[in-house]
């Protein structure tokens, strides 16, 4: 049976608790608060496919109300989840979520789990100082920021709607009110298991262990509870070391690492502030808020083993020491395995060989010191033949070419040590190198003809998105860092 075909009215959608099953200490049970007047803004297709209803439904008036905030599911009472989590290194007892609220689990025709939670839906026991609500800037950047990591192949959220209103929101000036919705089979957090083991709730913290390995790794439910939270606590810190990897190989800056803003999964969560590399900088900050830096695109793989260490800190209470230090272990071998088979693609290496990591050190340094664009760089790396060309196409890219033209030999003997055919490796260099990323310039331009109402370019940008690999999926201009010129895009912690 295809999944077409079991495609359902949104109505007859099955819905579960999720976690809310799990009681009150875990979440607060509420209802969003009304988007006045609400509209749709954006519409994916592709997550209405994973969780089994028509795209067709998303015209009709009961999916805008949902997407809205102006209506739940009735067997299910929407949830607001509580986690703490520490904030640029301080911890902080509680977060929760101060402006997001599950609508419950969706349990799709083909036996997935997706919680599907509106992000902007008002008030909750969590909101502390804040109003709970999202601007159509962040859910709009949200919403294009996960479906271009998505496309990439790197774990993440996926966003299913944007529902807007003219409803005022203060932020640095007045804007307008959206709600996101976005899907995940769950949205548990690092800061989920530090909010009970820091109240020394530790029975609760087993229980949601014991939910989480149930219900999303379930090849340890049946290991002995001696070793059961062990390897877990390994599968996550090996799962977030190879997203950290992968975030580094396609020059992707989180911007917000806390470890409130980290999945148990392993996905990419919580879009805020966040960037793509364009002239290489393993210093490039790309939140205005991150004043020292500790976010910086380079520190990423050292913040994301410093969060599995918070989090193996929380779970001491089931997790002996030994074990939690050789589940640390892991997270060193699998970063660097992962970036080096990574950054072989990206360099057209088909086997691994002895002094391939020194190349790979060498390309970045080169690109950093000859000020090249990151993607631009290794999309035109692809078409580079062993031999020399009449025009070096590669070059062109550097503000300073010197050290490309040092690194050159060494690449092209490299390449010809393993016989590499010029016709395959461009072939399978093109198809893990991007021409098309989530620029903020391209994000930014369809905020604005959003705030005019004209929602088209989020539309014709999601759909060059869904193809980064493609030559043609969109004009040039999309392959395009900003003119220069160009006034530089502030996003911060409220983006």
């Amino acid at each position: 049976m295809t999944i077409a075909s079991l495609h359902r009215p949104l109505q007859s959608l099955r819905i579960g608790p999720g976690i809310s099953a799990l009681g009150e200490r875990f979440v607060e049970r509420r209802d969003p608060t009304p988007l006045p007047d609400p509209y749709l803004v954006a519409f994916n297709p592709d997550v209405a496919e994973l969780l089994g209803f028509e795209a067709s439904e998303a015209n009709g008036p009961e999916f805008l109300r949902l997407a809205s905030g102006n209506a739940r599911f009735g067997p299910v009472p929407s949830y607001a989840a509580v986690y703490a989590g520490h904030q640029f290194g301080t911890y902080v007892t509680q977060l929760g979520d101060g402006r997001a609220l599950g609508l419950g689990e969706v349990l799709s025709p083909n036996g997935q789990r997706y919680e599907w939670q509106l992000k902007g839906a008002g008030l909750t026991a969590f909101s502390r100082f804040a109003d709970g609500r999202a601007v159509l800037r962040s859910a709009i950047r949200e919403y294009l920021g996960s479906e271009a990591l998505h496309h990439l192949g790197i774990p993440t959220t996926r966003a299913l709607a944007v529902a807007g209103s003219d409803f005022p929101v203060q932020r640095e000036a007045i804007e307008t009110a959206a709600v996101l919705s976005r899907v995940a089979p769950t949205h548990i957090r690092f800061g989920s298991f530090e909010y009970f083991h820091y109240r020394r709730m530790h029975a609760e913290l087993k229980l949601l262990a014991d939910y989480t390995i149930a219900n999303f790794f379930p090849e340890f439910a049946n290991v002995a509870e001696t070793e059961r939270y062990a390897r877990f606590l390994r599968e996550v810190v090996e799962r977030t070391a190879r997203l950290v990897a992968q975030w580094q190989a396609v020059g992707f800056a989180h911007g917000v690492l806390n470890t409130d803003n980290m999945s148990i999964l392993g996905l990419t969560l919580d879009y805020g502030p966040y960037g793509f590399i364009e002239t290489f900088d393993p210093g490039f900050i790309c939140n205005h808020s991150d004043d020292m830096g500790r976010y910086a695109f380079g520190r990423q793989p050292a913040i994301g083993l410093w969060n599995c260490r918070a989090l193996a800190h929380a779970l001491e209470s089931l997790v002996a020491e030994p074990e939690r230090e050789a589940a640390l272990a892991a997270y060193e071998p699998a970063f660097e395995a992962a970036y080096a088979a990574a950054l072989r693609a990206k360099l057209g290496l088909r086997e691994e060989r002895e002094g391939d990591l020194a190349l790979i050190e060498d390309v970045l340094d080169v690109l950093e010191r000859g000020r090249a664009d990151y993607t631009l760089f290794f999309r035109a790396l692809s078409r580079l033949t062993l031999a020399p060309a009449a025009h070096d196409d590669v070059a062109r890219l550097f503000e300073h070419a010197g050290a490309w033209r040092e690194w050159l030999p060494a690449y092209r003997a490299r390449l010809a040590a393993e016989g590499s055919d010029d016709s395959a490796r461009h072939a399978a260099m093109l198809a893990v190198n991007p021409k098309f990323v989530l620029r903020n310039s391209l994000a930014q331009a369809a905020i604005a003809a959003a705030q005019r109402r004209d929602y088209s370019e989020i539309a014709r940008l999601h759909d060059i998105l869904r193809r980064p690999y493609d030559e043609d999926a969109g004009d040039e201009r999309y392959a395009l860092p900003a003119p220069p010129g160009t006034a530089p895009i502030v996003v911060s912690c409220s983006s």
